[in-house]
């Protein structure tokens, strides 16, 4: 069914009348987080909401898979289990019984260019989870046992969430080749051989260099004042000392080489239709100001997969049948370079093929006609209506805010960001999708499915968290 525009053109108004108020509510509600430095280095940012008796408390540590080096891939995902063994005041195990005794609920996550431990209860519990964190920061006890048992479970959850699952493996596969140099050509989660002979001391090194106040970010959103959070971090993070460690800046610059061809990769595994990813090397944010490609990119991005009426699937999927599903990817702000993806399944009776030749025809038209000044306004809106919906979770808030500010950017900056993707022109994604979409920045990963074995499902191994 044909999307109807008046009602469009309705709509849009009204999203517009919706945002110029939310934005405005937003900078009086919102608009409040306060930042201090202890003297140990530790940054601490805290971001009052009232509306209910809740308080998010996240620790993100400026160090991600970004850091590792061959042989040892894997291990800061390894030291996060690892962070919930225990310390010598609490036991193996405790730690989370008792969050969730409190009613609260935590976990832990690695990427890239950070790592992050959070725990969400109600704001009277605040004082035990930073108690309980802050003992973790160096108070960690790594022992041999609780390590070979838990590297297995790392293993096993690299066997359930990659070697098993076909999609995951092409992306894995198809990063080892986009990149040359840098280490995002390496999975979060590891190489299987490293972490086969992966040592607790491997993980104890990693601890000792990296998990310092002067190395972390405190987040903390909810129903607090400020003062009275700032006065408890000084109370149980303060008198942690700080350690020697190379800051984000005084690390040596990690910079891949300029691509100079379409790289492609075919890979075999189980699975029951073929799926075709397209990667192109493209900038990230690295300053929030004088940038505007990223921005550009980032609208793009919305408008090929940004909603139901998107182009992508629109043209592939509704209108000629080319895919069964199709999508775009891109992240604008991380601490290595880049990547804008392409994705998407054929539908039946069509080839892997036909769906880069359409995904390269969605580009071409960008390139050749433009987008038009309604579309723009259209993708805009439910843009920046994503930005300020997240205001409305205080766990979202704080991921926002860590995310930014473990990067190497500030929270300062989100708003900032907010206000150049609203600048951005339909003349500036005509010209970065000329600039960057080009054979000489592309690679090419296609899944070419195997006959899928009948077998029993593997089940979870104990342990797993995320």
């Amino acid at each position: 069914m044909k999307p109807d525009y008046r009602i469009s053109t309705i709509f849009l108004s009204l999203i517009r009348w919706i945002l110029i108020s939310g934005l405005l509510v937003s900078c009086s509600a919102f608009a409040n987080p306060h930042a201090y430095i202890l003297t140990n280095g530790l940054k601490l940012i805290v971001k009052e909401d009232h509306r209910s008796p809740v308080v998010v408390s996240q620790i993100w540590y400026r160090v991600g898979s970004i850091d590792e080096v061959n042989g040892v891939t894997g291990v800061a995902h390894v030291l996060e289990h690892m962070m919930f063994k225990g310390t010598e005041k609490i036991p193996n195990g405790e730690f989370s019984k008792k969050i969730a005794a409190a009613g609260g609920r935590e976990n832990a996550f690695t990427g890239y260019d950070y790592t992050g431990y959070y725990q969400q209860l109600h704001k009277q519990h605040l004082p035990m989870a930073m108690e309980l964190e802050s003992d973790r920061m160096r108070n960690l006890v790594l022992t041999k046992e609780e390590f070979d048992k838990e590297i297995k479970v790392v293993m096993e959850e690299r066997r359930l969430r990659t070697d098993d699952q076909a999609r995951a493996l092409v992306y894995e596969k198809m990063m080892s080749i986009a990149f040359q140099a840098h280490p995002y050509k390496n999975p979060i989660i590891g190489w299987m051989n490293d972490l086969e002979n992966m040592r607790v001391d491997d993980a104890q090194d990693w601890y000792d260099r990296w998990y310092a106040p002067n190395n972390a970010v405190l987040v903390v959103v909810g129903d607090v004042k400020a003062d009275d959070v700032f006065q408890l971090a000084q109370k149980y993070y303060g008198a942690i000392e700080k350690r020697t460690l190379p800051q984000l800046d005084a690390r040596k610059p990690q910079v891949e080489p300029p691509q100079v061809g379409t790289k492609r990769i075919i890979v075999k595994a189980p699975a029951e239709l073929p799926y075709l990813i397209m990667g192109y090397h493209v900038p990230a944010i690295r300053n929030v100001t004088t940038d505007w490609e990223p921005y550009a990119l980032e609208m793009l991005e919305s408008i090929l997969d940004g909603h139901a009426s998107a182009r992508l699937n629109k043209s592939l999927v509704r209108e000629h049948h080319i895919a069964n599903s199709a999508s775009a990817g891109y992240g604008a702000t991380s601490r290595g370079p880049g990547m804008f993806f392409l994705s998407a399944v054929p539908s039946a009776g069509k080839t892997v093929a036909d769906l880069e030749k359409a995904l390269r025809g969605e580009i071409e038209k960008i390139i050749k006609d433009g987008v038009t000044e309604e579309e723009l306004a259209r993708v805009k809106a439910q843009v920046i209506a994503g930005h300020v919906y997240q205001r409305d979770s205080i766990f979202s808030q704080a991921m926002q805010i860590g995310r930014i500010e473990s990067i190497g950017l500030s929270y300062r900056d989100i708003d900032i960001i907010l206000e150049k993707l609203k600048a951005v022109t339909t003349e500036q994604i005509r010209d970065v999708a000329k600039k960057y979409f080009n054979d000489d920045t592309l690679t090419v990963a296609v899944l070419d499915p195997q006959s899928i074995e009948q077998k029993t499902p593997p089940k979870a191994p104990v342990g797993l968290r995320h």
